[in-house]
């Protein structure tokens, strides 16, 4: 028990953190001013729950004694004073339509706050995964603790449920606490006292209720604290499951020409069996829980009852009186065993909390982990490499103590084996790659890599071509030669078509439309890693031709298999972690 309520209590300070942002905001006022409507509306609701207590109460000691004109009265009057009674009491028609208003206001505020909140959080949270590489340097981490699971879901779905959860939990609780208070006096007021073992208890029925109460918090927690880490890890595997769905549907054709459905059908299999068997886990352990809480709560309902019985039948209290002691011990008793029934809620709220943390946590370590590896210096007039070592995540060096310079107008050709790391030394030249020392110089002006498989953004074909840039800036005229210059003007009629173009286009016409973009960006280097290795012999002295043609002001460093690319080009080798020159 002590472990879970000091896992609860961890997840408290937690959600703080992460909801402390937003309320010191800009919007900090706007979410503040909502903030304080919806608690306003929310402690208004309650004292019109303590109206309706009393208004029970004179309308059933009006039925007890057959006042006619009372009980009509008190449904329909607007407001009425009753004999004996300290305040005018409304109709149950207004109370009604008041009660109405209050409670769709305050539902509908709380979802504008809600809206709003995740809103902002997702912003800064896209905003931080994406500033500085996190999500690159994520998934370079070798270390588990620093690894975290699909952040798709974590900034669509877990930013949802922590903002709908943490304002319906807080609320709740808010309110329950305000119904505590304002019914205990209630309480204790209107149950009397009662002897036990010859000492006199005023109020008892308060002392019942908090008995009842915590007997039912006891269980619960022996019973459900196992929940906890069930649901995190459901939540973790649903997603590990849809995103085994994703691969299936973004690679069709891959999957289709290996005959790889059986593989396919095994890994989803043994995802959803995880996913089964978790949740079965959950059902066990929310069976036991639900015995437990539903008991509580149907109990609860004629507890009251059981109790306050011998004082009705020694006339100490009235029909009225009968009627009005279980609701308002039912709203104490409720307040009180808030986290009994909420129970439930606030297992899922904790593991949505934990995920969000560690998701934060790991992006900060990343976008401190963006600052490692290889310095690169202030752009100069040559690309230069000075020491530069470069290892792999796990240590294995790639590349040691190497030093280049490369001149503008000077094209440069990079071989080596599988793995000796070309494609690391471009990602280190780019300025992302996180691991080794040395520095990095660029050079002046506009650099564009195009990777071997290159990368589709959402949207129209257009954009497609015209990615990174952005599509207003660039003529239609101009992206249809770009595409004629490349082979592919048969798409030219459909620049405003949005598809998955990834899996539309052969993996050569992929290539070639990339080949596309460096055309209309015209940027000062290129650097191609086997850029065009997708490409047969005739569509490869085709495009060289184009880059000879369209980009004779660009300086183009090629990672190739082809051969030379444009003539007279400077040929370097790496091999043995370093880099040679190789005679043409």
């Amino acid at each position: 028990m002590r472990h879970t309520m000091t896992n609860f209590i961890t997840g408290l300070g937690e959600a703080w953190s992460l909801a402390k942002p937003y309320f010191g905001s800009e919007e900090r006022w706007a979410a503040f001013v909502l903030l304080g409507a919806v608690i306003g509306l929310n402690l208004l609701l309650v004292g019109l729950n303590v109206v309706l207590t009393y208004w029970n109460n004179d309308f059933f000691n009006a039925i007890q004694v057959y006042d006619q004109k009372t009980v009509v009265d008190l449904l329909y009057y607007p407001l009425l004073t009753i004999k004996g009674a300290r305040y005018p009491m409304p109709g149950f028609a207004e109370l009604v339509v008041v009660y109405i208003l209050i409670a769709v206001y305050a539902f509908y505020l709380n979802q504008m706050l809600q809206i709003k909140w995740r809103q902002w959080l997702t912003t800064h949270y896209v905003e931080n995964w994406l500033s500085e590489r996190a999500y690159y340097n994520i998934s370079l981490s070798q270390s588990r603790s620093a690894i975290i699971d699909n952040p798709d879901q974590r900034i669509s779905e877990d930013l949802r449920d922590f903002t709908a959860n943490s304002l319906s939990l807080g609320m709740d609780f808010i309110t329950n606490v305000v119904t505590l208070f304002s019914f205990v006096f209630v309480l204790y007021e209107i149950s009397g006292s009662v002897k036990l073992f010859g000492f006199t208890i005023p109020g008892y029925m308060v002392w019942v209720a908090i008995l009842y109460s915590a007997a039912g918090t006891l269980f619960t927690q022996l019973i459900g604290r196992k929940l906890v880490p069930l649901a995190f890890n459901q939540q973790r595997l649903e997603a590990d499951f849809r995103y085994s769905l994703v691969r299936v549907r973004e690679n069709p054709e891959a999957i289709a020409l290996y005959r790889g459905e059986a593989d396919e059908r095994a890994t989803l299999g043994e995802r959803f069996q995880a996913v089964r068997d978790n949740f079965w886990a959950i059902m066990r352990r929310t069976k036991l829980l639900n015995f437990f809480t539903i008991g509580f709560t149907q109990i609860a309902n004629i507890f009251p009852l059981v109790v306050i019985l011998p004082r009705y039948f020694a006339k100490a209290i009235g029909l009225g009186g009968l009627s009005q002691i279980p609701m308002v011990f039912g709203q104490v008793q409720g307040a009180l065993s808030w986290f009994v029934t909420s129970y439930p809620n606030l297992v899922t709220w904790r593991a949505t909390v934990s995920r969000l943390y560690g998701f934060r946590e790991a992006v900060a370590a990343a976008r401190i982990a963006a600052a490692a590896g290889p310095q690169v210096g202030a752009p100069g007039a040559m690309l230069t490499l000075n020491g530069l070592t470069l290892t792999l995540p796990d240590g294995r060096c790639l590349l040691d103590h190497a030093s280049l310079t490369l001149r503008p107008g000077e094209p440069v050709l990079l071989t080596g084996a599988s793995g000796a790391g070309k494609s690391t030394l471009f990602r280190a030249i780019a300025g992302i790659w996180p691991f080794g020392q040395g520095s990095i110089t660029p050079p002046k002006g506009s650099l564009l890599f195009l990777p071997q498989k290159p990368y589709f953004p959402l949207g129209s074909l257009k954009r497609t071509v015209t990615y990174p840039g952005a599509e207003q800036d660039v003529t239609d005229d101009t992206v249809r030669a770009a595409l004629a210059d490349v082979g592919l003007e048969r798409l030219a009629p459909r620049l405003g078509e949005t598809e998955n173009w990834s899996l539309i286009l052969s993996g050569g016409e992929q290539q070639r439309l990339a080949i596309a973009r460096a055309i209309i960006a015209q940027p000062d280097w290129l650097f191609l890693d086997e850029a065009i290795s997708a490409l047969d012999a005739a569509a490869v002295e085709k495009i060289q031709a184009v880059l000879r043609e369209k980009l004779s002001g660009t300086t183009i460093v090629a990672i190739s298999h082809h051969g030379g690319i444009i003539p007279g080009q400077r040929h370097l080798a790496l091999a043995g972690r370093g880099l040679a020159e190789v005679d043409a």
